[in-house]
């Protein structure tokens, strides 16, 4: 099991030195996210100040670009980092798509796994100079010319990670995807019995099995030195898994541990604005589930045991503490590669 962490966006040399850092630490991968700044720009910061540290998206959003837009920014990022770089993508959900990025937004499944395909096909052209012939339900690319090739690299199988939760976005990814992000709403049960059954339906279809894919996900950690710093923690916890019980799109892991009502409650109190109600809702044994809950120097021990077989690379949500910050990261190591 690999472990990993998250790093959102900053001016260049603060990028800069995170980067150095993570990979003295020993961390294997170093993921940004798109929220209120750019996904990609970051990384590249972050491949000019290492030389072993993985970089990658959880998530950039797929349908906010165009595929060739897509293909290009990558190519260029595993090319500066000589390698390095994994493509992480979502899809978002259809109010942001349409009313966020004005893009279409309609069979999201069958949408992306025809966009990964055509990002594979265009870099197919950059690499062996393949005539331009994709024409897929949702995407095309069969026009280019040399003054917009960028031409061989060293490492041109970039490796494509899909995010999702529910069964038919599992399919799509172990169909067309070298590697999964699992969102950090879920539980070691819901990976076992819904996530992984789905990605190898998907992934037979494409002559693989599950065990062809890598799975990363952020987890949600509760720990502390004192209860009153666990405490604070669990609220953190509770008022992001109550933020996204609140959405539909996690319905499914809701119902699979038997709450499913619990997400139409969570979105009366968010429309409503009552904020600390929507944390006070979560129920003790869903936490449970969702979280790892002990002391800091058991933390690594216990991500491995929960998850040992079910994922292939780990990190701590964000950067989760007793105040949002955690710094036990060599006995998490240690535990996690034990």
């Amino acid at each position: 099991m690999k472990i990993d962490t998250l790093m959102s966006a900053g001016a260049p040399a603060t990028v800069s030195a995170q980067s150095r850092e993570f990979e003295a630490r020993g961390f294997d991968c170093v993921w940004t996210f798109e929220a209120v700044s750019d996904a990609f720009l970051p990384l590249a910061h972050a491949a000019a100040a290492t030389t072993r540290l993985e970089i990658g998206t959880n998530i950039a959003v797929a349908f906010a670009r165009s595929p060739f837009s897509m293909a290009q920014i990558a190519w260029d990022l595993q090319r500066d980092s000589n390698g390095r770089f994994r493509l992480g993508l979502g899809t978002q959900v259809r109010a942001h798509i349409e009313r966020r990025f004005s893009m279409p937004f309609d069979h999201p499944a069958a949408r992306v796994t025809d966009y990964i395909r055509c990002v594979r096909a265009i870099w197919d052209t950059f690499q062996n100079d393949a005539r331009p012939a994709y024409e897929g339900p949702f995407y095309r690319f069969k026009v280019i010319n040399p003054f917009f090739n960028p031409g061989p690299i060293e490492h041109p199988n970039i490796p494509i990670y899909l995010a999702g939760v529910n069964p038919r976005m599992c399919q799509a990814a172990g169909e067309v995807a070298d590697g999964f992000h699992v969102h950090p709403m879920h539980s070691a049960g819901y990976l076992r019995d819904v996530v992984r059954p789905a990605l190898d339906e998907g992934a037979r279809k494409s002559g693989r099995t599950v065990a062809d894919l890598e799975l990363y996900s952020p987890v949600f950690v509760i720990t502390g030195e004192t209860q009153a710093e666990m405490d604070a923690m669990e609220q953190v916890v509770r008022r992001q898994a109550a933020f996204y019980g609140s959405t539909p799109s996690y319905a499914a892991v809701l119902e699979y541990h038997g709450h499913g009502d619990l997400g139409r409650k969570l979105n009366g109190l968010m429309r409503e604005g009552r904020m600390d109600e929507m944390a006070a809702a979560v129920p003790e044994d869903l936490l449970e589930h969702i979280a790892i809950i002990d002391k800091p120097t058991a933390i690594g021990q216990r991500l491995r045991e929960r998850y040992d077989g079910v994922l292939d690379r780990v990190s701590l949500y964000m950067t989760m503490g007793g105040d949002g910050e955690f710094d036990r990261w060599d006995e998490l190591a240690a535990g996690i590669h034990a």
